[in-house]
């Protein structure tokens, strides 16, 4: 339903840019910041958790700007990743060129930016002999995942306010089945119900400080 929506390129109180749905108020990122949050959520309480852990398996759920595969492509150059970006409805091409990730993230070059942004959808791409990366263009509840693959999931869908169907049973469910032992779900998402439903599929659920302007934050483990 994303894809006929009007987009906005709108500047977070970071720096950075974000794309923002006026029809549904919603923004891609947090307007506090973008890449603090992603840092905040998916790197700091999302890819530290595996510091230790040299070859690491990665789900996205909600590939957007590329800002999440972005920041870990920097900030994983000890390791090996496969990183499976899943996107029902991927932006234009002439939008990236509006995003201004090159000129606010450090050490991270234009040409992997564009790599990242601008590859091949439903292909594996290496990004680097270290970072692997395969974009999925396709809706998740008609995408088979194989069991116990990733380590490691981003759930940066759209908040349970516009998109439910995201949060439903039977798509937690899909994420648990689809990590390893021991893998972690995260998410900028604290609501009480999405925790519940989390622990009902066998999760052990945390809440942790949110980025800024959020005062709180979700991680799971699978045990």
């Amino acid at each position: 339903m994303m894809i006929n929506f009007k987009k906005e390129i709108v500047q977070t109180k970071d720096g950075s840019n974000t794309i923002f749905l006026p029809e549904i108020n919603e923004h891609y990122h947090s307007h506090h910041g973008a890449i603090q949050e992603s840092k905040h959520v998916f790197i700091l309480n999302g890819l530290d958790y595996f510091k230790n852990v040299k070859d690491l398996k990665i789900l996205e759920i909600g590939f957007g700007t590329g800002l999440n595969a972005l920041l870990t492509y920097l900030y994983s150059q000890n390791k090996s990743i496969f990183y499976n970006g899943i996107e029902a409805f991927p932006l234009e091409m002439d939008l990236y060129s509006s995003l201004n990730f090159s000129t606010l993230i450090e050490n991270l070059k234009v040409e992997i930016i564009e790599k990242i942004q601008l590859s091949e959808w439903n292909k594996e791409i290496e990004i680097s002999p270290t970072f692997t990366l395969f974009k999925t263009n396709q809706k998740i509840q008609e995408y088979t995942l194989n069991n116990e693959m990733y380590d490691l999931i981003y759930f940066d869908a759209f908040g349970p306010r516009v998109q439910a169907e995201m949060w439903s049973n039977e798509i937690l469910n899909k994420m648990y089945n689809s990590l390893k032992k021991g893998g972690i779900f995260v998410t900028y998402c604290a609501k009480g119900q999405v925790k519940r439903d989390l622990k009902a599929q066998g999760f052990f659920v945390e809440t942790l400080e949110g980025p800024p302007g959020k005062r709180e934050m979700t991680r799971a483990i699978k045990m």
